[in-house]
């Protein structure tokens, strides 16, 4: 009987999701993502062979993004972000200009070595506290912590290993890791640069110029993954922290040595936590048994939960509605396809989060019959758009929908429209200018 209603089941599932999840962002969002899957399953536009397909699909994602949560788990039981940011706040000198790119590269730096999500989950707390010690007022705490989610979220594009939803999307278009990287890291680093820019230039007249000075012992204090703060030495502290950020570093190098060699990127990853985990138990005598519990699985169920529901559009024919409409714009010029395909993620993004907006996209990219080079500069011009552009409104991703939250906890007020200030005018012209230098950079190397 539930088929007789298949269209309308399906379409109503996504939408009652999309908005739980933006409308109630203190509920797991693989709840209500879990009972919109349920029920497109139940109405059959999705069937088992499709559930098969869709678990192959995201299955090596779901593997390197958690072996990545791991080292995440692993680096924070070594008291390594509370480290970091008492760096953060030494290298700042007083300064509170300099505490601005100090705070914007550690948020870049996170994103790279964990992700995007992650990086918003770490970094917030920290800067939350280290702005609260610091005595700084309400929009003096703004800038550092609104350009820090910014970048954090735009971090995942040119890395796209620091993103669930980037690397499913690649294994859809059959892309590897190091092509992608090839094609993207520096378009979407330069965008990066030009957005970090455009965030200082906007809140310059808002930045102390001096900082009142804080004990460093201060930020010695919690925050989500781990109730404690270094367990090292101080007098070994900084060599060790050193030693393990060399070997995440190289971790993150071999991922993409792996996607070049074809050796399985999932493999791989789960190779480093492995080690990553057994420093730990020889160092802290910790067994990693611990990982079971502390490990963000809702992820895993989130990502399978919202893939379903999107095949299950994308049966219905959701996919062929956008085939219609921008087949002719994307096979005009490889800057035709960057540019609509770039804005088109853009704007789905904002209306319906950029994890079903770039699923939908891809999909759709799929089934357009493009020759293979139109076919990854339109994949990666829609990364951007969701990654980047997606960030005009706090609702675009996940990410800043959890940090909405966070900061509201830790009672930092920014409304709707002090967050659009802001983002309407630099994501745009970030977005462009970051699809341009896509189009003309695939085509010099190519």
């Amino acid at each position: 009987m539930l088929q007789d209603f298949m269209i309308p089941i399906t379409i109503l599932s996504f939408i009652c999701t999309i908005a739980f999840i933006i409308f109630r962002p203190n509920v797991n969002e693989s709840i209500p993502a879990t009972v919109g899957a349920i029920f497109v399953l139940l109405s059959g536009s999705v069937t088992i062979h499709d559930v098969g397909k869709i678990t192959e699909t995201i299955g090596g994602a779901a593997v390197t993004i958690m072996a990545t949560i791991v080292m995440a788990i692993v680096l924070e039981s070594f008291g390594f972000f509370n480290w970091a940011a008492e760096k953060l706040l030494e290298r700042a000198k007083g300064s509170g200009i300099r505490l601005f790119w100090y705070t914007n590269l550690f948020c870049f730096l996170m994103t790279l070595f964990v992700n995007n999500d992650g990086s918003i989950l770490i970094t917030t707390p920290i800067l939350l506290m280290l702005l609260h010690q610091l005595g700084l007022k309400n929009h003096q705490k703004i800038p550092y912590l609104l350009s820090g989610a910014l970048v954090a979220t735009a971090s995942s594009a040119p890395i796209g290993v620091s993103n669930i939803v980037n690397l499913i999307a690649l294994k859809i278009v059959h892309m590897d890791l190091y092509m992608q990287t090839a094609m993207m890291f520096v378009p979407a680093s330069l965008g990066l640069v030009l957005l970090t820019l455009l965030l200082f230039f906007s809140f310059y007249r808002v930045l102390p110029r001096k900082l009142a000075p804080i004990k460093v012992g201060a930020l010695h204090q919690t925050h989500p993954l781990q109730d404690i703060s270094s367990p090292i030495p101080i007098e070994n502290r900084t060599k060790f922290m050193r030693n393990i950020l060399i070997f995440v570093f190289s971790v993150r190098i071999s991922l993409f040595v792996a996607s070049f060699i074809h050796f399985p990127v999932p493999l791989m990853a789960v190779i480093g936590s492995t080690f990553l985990l057994g420093w730990r138990w020889y160092y802290l005598k910790i067994a990693p048994t611990d990982m079971i519990r502390k490990m963000p699985w809702y992820i895993l169920v989130f990502a399978f939960s919202m893939y379903v529901i999107i095949y299950g559009l994308h049966n219905i024919g959701l996919t062929q509605m956008l085939i219609q409409l921008m087949q002719p714009l994307v096979s005009g010029s490889l800057l035709d396809a960057s540019l609509m395909m770039g804005v088109l993620l853009t704007i789905l993004s904002n209306l319906f989060n950029n994890h079903p907006a770039l699923m939908v996209g891809t999909l759709t990219l799929t089934n357009m019959g493009l020759d293979p080079l139109t076919l990854k500069i339109s994949y990666l011009a829609g990364v951007i758009g969701s990654d980047m552009g997606s960030l005009i409104l706090p609702i675009g991703t996940l990410a800043t929908i959890m940090w909405m939250h966070i900061i509201k906890k830790g009672k930092v007020k920014l409304s709707w429209a002090e967050y659009l200030k802001v983002t309407i005018t630099v994501i745009p012209i970030t977005l462009i200018f970051t699809l341009v230098i896509l189009a003309f950079w695939v085509s010099w190397i190519f």
